[in-house]
């Protein structure tokens, strides 16, 4: 029988509140609550947090602080990777983030869940869908990005806007629903 962490990363219905997630979350805040009552001249101890809170990431990333995410575990990054002030990211499931993607303040990246079905949202489960977003990828202050979605290289994503599909390689989108404005030339 799969562990409800198993169920969680293969992306099925699982129950937050398991023992064993409960304690993995906790231990997330508490470096979280390091991580954002560090100085930013306590550059080597920011350092040593990001690498025990977020382990699958190269160089270069750098977190305004506050930020908050559910794991950290889940979260992959590339390198230089730039989180502005009060980013949020859901990281029930995997979020991969290209090299070089910038997030502007505010963004708020949901791979958690619940059924559309009142029946089975009512048993307190839940699933996650991944989050890919591409490299050199420039996301405005106070986005959303819904679970499940992909963002493709090189996009430009508008402040405010609400990420519910896809949205391709090259291009500036922006709105709610976010949607393709124009392509970017290269």
């Amino acid at each position: 029988m799969k562990s409800e962490k198993e169920k969680m990363l293969a992306g099925e219905l699982y129950n937050a509140l398991d023992p064993q997630l409960s304690e993995e979350r906790l231990q997330a805040r508490l470096l979280l609550k390091a991580l954002n009552d560090a100085r930013e001249d306590q550059t080597e101890e920011r350092t040593r947090i990001l690498r025990e809170l977020i382990p699958n990431t190269k160089a270069g990333l750098w977190l305004q602080p506050p930020f908050y995410c559910d794991y950290g575990y889940n979260i992959v990054t590339g390198e230089n990777v730039f989180f502005n002030f009060n980013c949020v990211v859901l990281d029930v499931a995997q979020v991969t983030i290209g090299s070089r993607t910038l997030f502007g303040p505010n963004v708020q990246a949901y791979t958690a869940t619940h059924p559309m079905n009142y029946k089975e949202r009512a048993t307190g489960l839940e699933f996650a869908k991944p989050i890919v977003i591409g490299e050199d990828v420039w996301i405005g202050g106070s986005v959303v990005i819904c679970p499940g979605v992909t963002i493709g290289d090189r996009t430009v994503i508008g402040a405010g806007s609400v990420v519910t599909k896809d949205i391709p390689a090259d291009v500036f989108a922006a709105g709610n629903p976010c949607r393709v404005i124009r392509p970017l030339e290269q």
